[in-house]
C-alpha cells in the first residue's frame, strides 16, 4: 500500500469515527438567542389559515342584515357605500371581465370576479382588515360581513347565515377559473394529509 493511500485510508478513519461520534441533531434548546418565550395554544387561538374545504375555520357564525352593520362601521369608508371601491379595492362585479378579445378592456377583479374560494374572504378579512385595525374584527363579525359581501355579488341569499360548514359549501363565480396544478405529489388529497377537517368531524 503506497503512502497516499494509507493516508487517505487513515482520514477516512478518523472522519468516519468523528461523524459516528457525533449526535446527528442537536439537542433542542428552549431559548437559543437567550430571549423570547414558548407560544402557547392561548396566542394561536388569534391566528386562522382555513383551507377551501373549510379545515381551519373557527367556530362562529354570522348573517348578512349583521354584516351590514360591520361593513358600513369598518369597510365603507375604504371600499365604498355600495363595494364599488374607494381607497380600497372594489369588491363585486367584474363577471366575465377576466377573459375578453378586447385590449382596451381590462379584467376587473374582484371578491366576486376573481377568487375561487370563499374562504379566503374571511381568512383576508380576518387578518388584514380594517386597514387600521387589523384582526380587530371577531370571529362572528368576520363570518357577517363575508355573508354581506357574497350577498352583495349575489352570490349567497340576502337571508343567509354562515358559519365554517355554509361559508366553505358556497360556490364561487371563479371557482373554475383557475388551471389545475400538475404536481399532485406536491399537494396530496386530505385523506392522504395528516390535516383533519373542520367539516367533516
Amino acid at each position: 500500500m503506497s503512502i497516499t493511500t494509507k493516508a487517505a485510508v487513515a482520514a477516512f478513519t478518523v472522519l468516519a469515527a468523528a461523524a459516528h461520534a457525533q449526535p446527528s441533531q442537536p439537542a433542542p434548546r428552549s431559548k437559543p438567542f437567550g430571549f423570547g418565550a414558548a407560544v402557547t395554544d392561548s396566542d394561536l387561538k388569534r391566528f386562522t389559515s382555513p383551507l377551501p374545504d373549510g379545515r381551519g375555520l373557527p367556530a362562529g357564525s354570522g348573517t348578512v342584515a349583521q354584516g351590514r352593520t360591520v361593513y358600513a362601521q369598518s369597510c365603507a369608508s375604504c371600499h365604498g357605500e355600495k363595494l364599488e371601491g374607494g381607497s380600497g379595492d372594489r369588491l363585486v362585479g367584474g363577471r366575465g371581465s377576466l377573459v375578453n378579445n378586447d385590449p382596451k378592456k381590462a379584467p376587473v377583479k374582484t371578491v366576486e370576479s376573481y377568487w375561487p374560494y370563499a374562504t379566503t374572504l374571511f381568512d383576508y378579512i380576518k387578518r388584514a382588515m380594517p386597514f387600521n385595525a387589523p384582526g380587530s374584527l371577531t370571529d362572528d363579525q368576520v363570518y357577517a360581513v363575508s355573508a354581506y359581501i357574497l350577498s352583495q355579488a349575489k352570490i349567497v341569499p340576502e337571508d343567509a347565515t354562515l358559519d365554517a360548514r355554509s361559508l366553505a359549501a358556497v360556490q364561487m363565480p371563479n371557482r373554475n377559473g383557475f388551471i389545475p396544478d400538475p404536481r399532485p405529489e406536491k399537494f396530496p388529497p386530505v385523506d392522504k394529509t395528516p390535516h383533519t377537517s373542520a367539516i367533516g368531524g
